[in-house]
C-alpha cells in the first residue's frame, strides 16, 4: 500500500509540474488600460498628493517604465494600436472619434486630413489571436472603436463585452450608467466597482483555461464623479499635483477597483501564472490633472500628451522593484503580449512594435527610434497639428501649419523648453528626414493647406 501510495503520490507530482509548466508557456493576461491617466497620475510616479496604494504595490512587485509612450495624444488611436499592434497612422485611425467641424478652429491654417474611427475587421485584433491559440477573452470598459455594434468587442475576438461600445465617456458613473452594452444592476452603484465585478466574476467562471482579460477603465476620464468617501480625502488639498478633488477621488476609486481584480488573481492561485499590464491610453488631460514637469497634456505631442504610467507583473520574467528608462509604446505591449503566449505570427504579417522581453533580460531592442502622428486638432482645439519622433534623447516635433521643427534633450530637458532645432541642424534634419521616411512608409494621412 505504502508502495502503491508512493508510486501514486510522485505521478501525481509530475502530473501537477507539467500542469504549471504549461501555465508558464500559456499565462493568463490582465491587461489594464485606465482612459485619460497622465505620467503623474499616481503616488509611485511622483505624486505626493494622490493615493495609489494597490497600483504602487503592483510596481513594487513588477517594473515600472518611465519612457512609457501611448501611440497617440488622444484615446481611439492608441486603443486601436494596443489591440493591433499597428500605429495609428498605419490604421488611419489618428483621431479621437469621427473627426468633425466641431475640433477645427475657424482661423486654422490646415486641413486636417480624413480619417478612420472604427476598427476594421481587416485587421487581426489581439484577442482574435489569442483566442485561436485557446484563450479565453474578455473585455470590460471602454471600447471607442466604433458605434455600430458589428465594431464591438464581440466582433473582435472577444467572448464577452460588458461595457464596450462607441462612448468616448460615460453618460454617469453612477448606475445606471446608461451604457448601451452595461445593463443597469444596482442603482447608485459606482462604474469603476461593476466592471472590477464582471471581471472578476469572467475570471472565476473560465479559470482553469488561459484568460485574456481587458480591464479598460472609463476612469479617470470627465465626467467628475467619484465616490464621496474618497473624494471627501483631497478636499482642500488643491495646488501642485492636484487640481479637482473629485479627480483624486476618480484616481483612488481606480486604484480600488484594480486592486479588487489584482486580489481576485490570489484568492484563485493565479497570480504567478498572471502578466498583468497596467498602463494609460493617452496623457492626462490639463482641465483634470497636473501633468508638470511634462509640458501640456492630452491632444499635444508634447510630452505630456505622449508620456504615461507603465508596470508590468511578468512572474518568473520582470524584476520586482525594477525602474527601466527605456522609450516603450503601446505597441509594444502588444507584442510582448503574443511572446508570453507563445503566439507566432504568420510570415507575412509584422507588427509595429517590439516584444520587450529583451528588457528583461537587460538587452536592447532593435529599433532606433519611436514615431507619432496626430494631424488633427483635439476637442480642446489648443494644439497644433503635428507628427513627431523620439530617438535616443532627443525628439523632434513637426508641424504642418508652418513647416516647423522642435528639436528637444528629453534628458537635459524634460519640460521641453529650449527648442534646440536652430542649434543643432544637422540632426533636426536628420531626423526629420527620417520621421518623414516613416509617414511615408505607413501611407499617413497629412492635413493639407488651407488657401
Amino acid at each position: 500500500m505504502k508502495a502503491t501510495s508512493l508510486v501514486f503520490a510522485s505521478c501525481f507530482c509530475l502530473i501537477a509540474a507539467a500542469a504549471a509548466s504549461q501555465a508558464a508557456e500559456k499565462p493568463n493576461i490582465l491587461l489594464v488600460m485606465v482612459d485619460d491617466m497622465g505620467w503623474m497620475d499616481l503616488h509611485c510616479q511622483g505624486n505626493e498628493k494622490l493615493r495609489s496604494p494597490r497600483i504602487d504595490a503592483l510596481a513594487k512587485q513588477g517594473e515600472r517604465f518611465t519612457s512609457a509612450y501611448a501611440a497617440a495624444p488622444v484615446c481611439s488611436p492608441t486603443r486601436a494600436a494596443l489591440i493591433t499592434g499597428l500605429a495609428p497612422a498605419r490604421l488611419h485611425i489618428t483621431q479621437h472619434g469621427a473627426d468633425g467641424p466641431q475640433f477645427w478652429p475657424k482661423d486654422r491654417r490646415v486641413q486636417p486630413p480624413a480619417t478612420g474611427f472604427e476598427l476594421s475587421h481587416a485587421t487581426t485584433t489581439l484577442a482574435e489571436r489569442l483566442k485561436a491559440s485557446g484563450y479565453a477573452t474578455g473585455f470590460f470598459g471602454k471600447w471607442h472603436l466604433g458605434d455600430d455594434k458589428k465594431f464591438w468587442p464581440t466582433e473582435h475576438g472577444f467572448d464577452v463585452n460588458l461595457g464596450g461600445c462607441g462612448y468616448g465617456g460615460p453618460p454617469t458613473y453612477f448606475d445606471p450608467y446608461r451604457i448601451p452594452s452595461l445593463p443597469p444592476r444596482k442603482t447608485g452603484e459606482y462604474l469603476s466597482e461593476r466592471l472590477a465585478d464582471e471581471a472578476i466574476e469572467f475570471m472565476r467562471r473560465e479559470q482553469g483555461e488561459p484568460m485574456f482579460v481587458c480591464l479598460w477603465t472609463y476612469n479617470v476620464h470627465y465626467p467628475f464623479e467619484a465616490p464621496a468617501d474618497l473624494t471627501a480625502h483631497y478636499e482642500g488639498q488643491e495646488g501642485p499635483g492636484l487640481i479637482n478633488p473629485i479627480y483624486g477621488g476618480q484616481v483612488e476609486a481606480t486604484d480600488r477597483a484594480v486592486g479588487r481584480v489584482l486580489d481576485e488573481l490570489d484568492r484563485l492561485g493565479i497570480a504567478d501564472e498572471t502578466l498583468v499590464i497596467f498602463t494609460s491610453d493617452n496623457g492626462g488631460w490639463l482641465g483634470a490633472t497636473d501633468n508638470r514637469p511634462l509640458r501640456e497634456g492630452k491632444g499635444h505631442l508634447y510630452e505630456g500628451g505622449l508620456r504615461v504610467p507603465l508596470i508590468i507583473r511578468w512572474p518568473g520574467v520582470t524584476e520586482a522593484g525594477a525602474v527601466n528608462e527605456t522609450p516603450v509604446v503601446s505597441m509594444d505591449l502588444t507584442a510582448t503580449i503574443l511572446d508570453a503566449a507563445g503566439v507566432r505570427l504568420p510570415e507575412d504579417d509584422s507588427l509595429d512594435g517590439e516584444t520587450l522581453r529583451p528588457l528583461f533580460k537587460d538587452e536592447t531592442l532593435q529599433r532606433d527610434a519611436l514615431y507619432f502622428h496626430y494631424p488633427h486638432f483635439a476637442f480642446h482645439q489648443d494644439n497644433r497639428p503635428g507628427s513627431s519622433i523620439r530617438s535616443g534623447k532627443y525628439k523632434l516635433i513637426l508641424w504642418y501649419d508652418d513647416d516647423s521643427v522642435e528639436l528637444y534633450d528629453l534628458e537635459q530637458d524634460l519640460s521641453e523648453q529650449e527648442n534646440l532645432a536652430a542649434s543643432l541642424p544637422e540632426v533636426s534634419q536628420k531626423l526629420k528626414t527620417q520621421l518623414v521616411g516613416w509617414l511615408e512608409e505607413t501611407k499617413a494621412g497629412l492635413p493639407e493647406k488651407r488657401k
